[in-house]
This record gives C-alpha cells, sequence and structure tokens, in this order.
C-alpha cells in the first residue's frame, strides 16, 4: 500500500513539473513575441543649416624669399673653394675664386695701352702748341694747325678708350672671386677645384638662400578660388566699395611638415597669379612663412591647410551614413516613424559631419542602428 502510494505522489510530482514548464516557456514566448514586434528606439538627429568650417588642404613647395643662383661672370679654372654645401654665409663673404692669370695679364696689357695712349696725347698736346704761335704770326697756314689739333683729339680719345679698356680688364680680374650677394645658405657645390666653369654653365655654382622668410607656392582649383572672390565681393558690397582692385584675403594658412607635425608659425597667403593654368584648371598663389629657427629649408614640402567657412549650410554627423558603391545614403523618418532611405550628396567636411545636399530643413535621419532596420521600419526616435 505504502509502495502504491509513493509511486502516486512521484506521477503528481512529475506532472505538476511539466505543466510548471509548459507554463514558463509560453511566458517566455509570448515576451519574445512582444519584444519583437516592439519598435526599435533609435537616436534621431534633426536636420537644420549651421555655419560649417572646412579645411582644404594644398601640396606646397618651399623656397626662400631671397634664392640666388652663383654663376661665374668669367671662364676659367676654379682655383678656390672657401666655403662649404649649408654653410651659412654674409653679405660679400668670398665663395669661390677662379684662376686670375691670364685676366691679369690682360689688365697688364690694358694698362701698357693706357700709358702708349697717354704718351700719343703728350705729343699732340706739344706739338699744338708748337704751331699755334707760328700760325698767330702767320709763319706756316691754319690748315696745318687745324690737322694737328685733329690728330690731339685722336690721341685724346684713344686714351679714352685705353682707359675703358683698363676698367673692363680690372673688372673681369674682379669677377674671379665670387662673392655673396645675399646673406643665407649654401646649397649644393657640384663643381670642384680643378674644374672648368664658364657663365654658359648649365648648372649654377651653388644656390644662395635666404630662409630667414619663407615662401611656400601651392595651386588652388578654380572653384575654391572662386569661393574667396566671392567672399571679397560680398565683404566690398556691405562696405560700399565699388570695382576694389585690393588683393584677397585670404584665412591664415596653417603649414604641416613633411614629418606630419604641424609648423608653429601661421602663414600669409600674400600673391596670387594673375592667370588660371588651361591644363590644370588651377591658380597658383603664394603664403609666406617666418622661419627665424631656419626649421625649413629651400626645396623642401609641406602641407598648406587653409579654412573655409561656409554660412548656412546642412550638416550631419558622418556615422548617420551609409554607402553603397558611389552613393551615400541616409535613414529618415516620416510623420508615422517609418523609416526611408534617402540618397544625399557630400559636398564637403566639417570635423565629424558632412556637409550634404538632399535633406530638407526638419527632416529627422537616424544616427544609428542603421544595420537593423530596413526600408519601411518603424522606429520610436530618440532625439539628441
Amino acid at each position: 500500500m505504502n509502495i502504491r502510494n509513493r509511486k502516486l505522489k512521484q506521477i503528481v510530482y512529475a506532472l505538476m513539473a511539466v505543466a510548471t514548464t509548459v507554463f514558463f516557456i509560453n511566458c517566455n514566448t509570448s515576451k519574445s513575441e512582444d519584444t519583437a514586434n516592439k519598435p526599435l528606439a533609435l537616436p534621431v538627429h534633426t536636420v537644420d543649416t549651421s555655419n560649417a568650417v572646412t579645411v582644404k588642404d594644398y601640396l606646397g613647395t618651399i623656397e626662400g624669399k631671397v634664392n640666388v643662383e652663383i654663376r661665374p661672370q668669367v671662364e676659367g679654372i676654379l682655383q678656390e673653394i672657401y666655403v662649404d654645401e649649408g654653410q651659412y654665409v654674409e653679405k660679400g663673404q668670398n665663395l669661390f675664386k677662379i684662376d686670375a692669370s691670364v685676366y691679369q695679364e690682360g689688365l697688364n696689357n690694358a694698362v701698357a695701352n693706357q700709358n702708349v695712349a697717354k704718351a700719343r696725347l703728350e705729343n699732340a698736346k706739344l706739338e699744338v702748341e708748337r704751331l699755334r704761335p707760328l700760325v698767330e704770326n702767320d709763319v706756316i697756314s691754319e690748315v696745318r694747325l687745324r690737322k694737328v689739333m685733329s690728330d690731339y683729339d685722336v690721341a685724346k680719345a684713344s686714351l679714352d678708350q685705353a682707359a675703358a679698356e683698363v676698367r673692363n680688364a680690372e673688372i673681369s680680374k674682379e669677377f674671379t672671386i665670387l662673392t655673396a650677394p645675399v646673406s643665407g645658405y649654401i646649397g649644393r657645390i657640384p663643381k670642384r677645384i680643378g674644374n672648368l666653369v664658364s657663365k654658359g654653365d648649365r648648372e649654377p655654382m651653388t644656390v644662395l638662400s635666404d630662409v630667414q622668410e619663407v615662401y611656400v607656392y601651392f595651386s588652388m582649383n578654380e572653384s575654391d578660388f572662386l569661393y574667396f572672390s566671392k567672399i571679397k565681393a560680398r565683404e566690398d558690397s556691405l562696405l560700399g566699395i565699388k570695382n576694389s582692385k585690393n588683393r584677397l584675403v585670404f584665412p591664415e594658412a596653417t603649414l604641416i611638415l613633411a614629418d606630419g607635425e604641424e609648423y608653429s608659425k601661421k602663414g600669409i597667403v600674400d600673391a596670387i597669379d594673375g592667370q588660371v593654368d588651361r591644363t590644370t584648371g588651377a591658380i597658383s598663389l603664394r603664403a609666406s612663412f617666418p622661419n627665424e629657427d631656419n626649421i625649413l629649408r629651400n626645396g623642401s614640402t609641406g602641407t598648406l591647410k587653409i579654412s573655409e567657412t561656409k554660412k548656412g549650410v546642412i550638416q550631419i554627423p558622418q556615422v548617420a551614413t551609409s554607402s553603397l558603391q558611389d552613393r551615400t545614403f541616409v535613414y529618415t523618418l516620416d510623420d508615422n516613424n517609418q523609416v526611408e532611405r534617402r540618397s544625399i550628396k557630400i559636398e564637403g567636411t566639417s570635423r565629424d559631419n558632412y556637409i550634404v545636399t538632399g535633406l530638407n530643413i526638419g527632416d529627422r535621419v537616424l544616427l544609428s542602428g542603421i544595420d537593423k532596420i530596413t526600408d519601411g521600419s518603424v522606429v520610436t526616435p530618440i532625439s539628441q
């Protein structure tokens, strides 16, 4: 009897356990169905216009403000090199010496010719002084005196010519010493002592660069240039200025060096080419940077960053976009919070935002969860 009661109790307990399990399964299933049917709660961004600061990059080439090619004015054998590559030199300092022996002989010959011309002039002068009294006393004819005076003028002109040749020979000899026309740094020196140099050489003897201030040359496309031109025109209009010929006013330029670091000083765009290059559609500009610490060197490269402020544009966070091939999309919500995929066009970048077209003021754009929804889904918006 006891054994039978125990079996009955076991059966009852088993049935109760099964019933409990079925109950919980039904509850969980119900909850899952409720969760699946409930719209996702996702953050949204309401579209409005604002001012955007964009930064454009332009590749630039650095040159010294004074960049002088040192070339010989006379031909000869390079005899001395007084400086080394990379050395800083002062204006007037000796750089190179060309063998001056040939030019010294030319100077000696010119001086000798000058002395001969002086003697001839003195003889002609004596002859004039000798014949003038004779003409006055009618001893000889006046024609002979005129002939002697003409010879005197010729001798005087010959002396002037000889003196010019002496000066020319002195200049040629002086050109055998090449000095620094400005203070700056010596560039590469391709010639060596013993080489023949002449003013017809393709390469200069060196390039002397004054880099206390440097120029950074870069090119800007026509669209960007028109942007700054229109800003200047609007400013002139507000000030009541007509047909202003003043230079365009650019924001300060930031220079990024080749190692990726930002140069400590800001630059100013101070020169603009007068024409647009027809082949590239770009215009050349120049920015000036101070360089007292001599960090920037002639021939280096860098990247110029110039900011533009665009007013009244539509910006959306970059995370709100998705791309498919060459098109960009966002998900917007209609009045019923139903999702619609919309194609947009990116016009620029401002920090973490895209400047876009294809959206209207008041549109609501999903910021996240775009991989969990499809076109037509309903969501619960969370305003950001």
